[in-house]
């Protein structure tokens, strides 16, 4: 009669069974790995951002950026109608001054560029193709602001003075309109600079 040794038992009279060891075992053994939670986050690592949080501020960002180029096309348009049509004879004409034709030429580039800035805008909202590549798109956007910023107010800038002096000589439609147009550039250079902060803030935030 065979007895079996009560250590080798388990609580419900089961034996145990030992692992086999590499020596002489014909069954292969397999190692443990430690789990770890996926949700935990390693120390020092970065906190994930909030995406949500982060996509609504860009989407109000676009809105903002879009209805400032909306204004520096309108006041651009403005500006370029009114100055386009100030002639009166004599010397009341735009085109017999090199300030005023600077002004109505550039006037007419913030329109362009604000139109096409729009357009594409609206284009990139409706998943549409972008010329420009995403990579590089603020880049463009903030060099772009910036370039017909400067051009506006230097424009606004070289007929401020010579309208100042004709007003000073005489007050009618002529110089009236002139200085609307001025007034008008002048508009639709705030709404670009505003623009621009907007654009630079971007690429602060995602290339440096």
């Amino acid at each position: 009669m065979t007895t079996t040794d009560t250590s080798e038992l388990g609580p419900r009279g089961v034996a145990n069974e030992t692992p086999p060891s590499d020596s002489g075992s014909p069954f292969p053994t397999f190692p443990t790995f430690p789990t770890t939670p996926l949700s935990a986050t390693p120390p020092g690592a970065p906190r994930p951002r909030p995406v949500r949080r982060t996509s609504r501020m860009e989407d109000l960002l676009d809105k903002v950026v879009l209805l400032l180029r909306a204004f520096a096309g309108l006041f651009s348009l403005v500006a370029l109608i009114v100055l386009a049509s100030n002639k009166h004879g004599d010397w009341e004409d735009f085109s017999r001054y090199q300030e005023y034709r600077y002004l109505l030429a550039v006037s007419v580039l913030a329109f362009a560029y604000s139109m096409a800035q729009i357009i594409r805008q609206r284009s990139q909202t409706r998943g549409g193709l972008d010329l420009v590549p995403i990579q590089y798109s603020w880049i463009v956007d903030f060099s772009g602001d910036q370039v017909i910023a400067y051009l506006l107010i230097s424009a606004s800038s070289a007929a401020i003075p010579i309208t100042n002096h004709m007003r000073e000589t005489v007050t009618n439609i002529f110089t009236d309109a002139s200085a609307a147009s001025i007034s008008m550039a002048f508009l639709a250079f705030i709404a670009l600079a505003v623009s621009s902060l907007i654009s630079g803030y971007r690429v602060s935030k995602n290339y440096i």
